[in-house]
């Protein structure tokens, strides 16, 4: 069964060109793909927030040997960690990028969309596996990727895109906690009819 990667469209990740003047232009990008320690909501259901955070230990043994940097996790790549145009450093912040977008009619195009101030947000495609999950909170904690796909400049990290993109996970845990409740309400409604205490039943 194939495994689909998550996406994660958070806006606190941003990404900027670095210019180093018309004569001695380089097209180089960096960024950050993923921070730590920052509280991201990615589902609300009922007036619950569902929120994720990133640990600082999570990309702790991660598959980050073949990683591509793309618009909108599609289209041609523009920079690869295979042929050294993307390199990705784990730091205190997070997972900083620094690509090379010169090699691609499509990767200087984008680098000048950058540098123009029309896309300065980041994303990245990522399977887990670990992580913790606190349910007094609805906070899931991530504490191991086990491997990154992608890292992809976006236009429109919004609310509702993160949502989508969140249903693998921030959407089940919703339903499922309210299906609970909604069996115990039923159960407690039942036994209040029928006069039945916890302890007789």
């Amino acid at each position: 069964m194939a495994i689909t990667p998550e996406t994660r469209d958070y806006r606190t990740f941003e990404v900027r060109a670095l210019d180093t003047g018309e004569e001695d232009k380089q097209y180089r990008v960096e960024g950050y793909a993923a921070v730590f320690d920052e509280e991201t909501v990615l589902y609300e259901y009922d007036g619950i927030e569902y929120k994720e955070v990133i640990d600082r230990s999570a990309f702790t043994g991660a598959e980050m040997r073949d990683v591509v940097m793309n618009y909108n996790h599609g289209g041609k790549p523009v920079a690869r960690t295979k042929n050294g145009t993307l390199q990705l450093t784990v730091d205190t912040r997070g997972l900083r990028i620094s690509a090379d977008l010169s090699g691609t009619e499509e990767g200087r195009r984008l680098y000048e969309e950058i540098r123009g101030g029309y896309l300065d947000q980041m994303s990245f495609a990522f399977t887990v596996n670990k992580q913790e999950y606190d349910r007094a909170k609805h906070l899931r904690r991530i504490t191991g990727f086990k491997r990154v796909f992608d890292v992809a400049a976006v236009d429109i990290p919004a609310y509702d895109g993160t949502s989508i993109a969140a249903r693998s996970w921030a959407k089940a845990e919703a339903e499922r906690e309210h299906a609970e409740a909604d069996k115990r309400r039923r159960l407690e409604l039942k036994l209040k009819t029928y006069g039945i205490t916890k302890e007789e039943k």
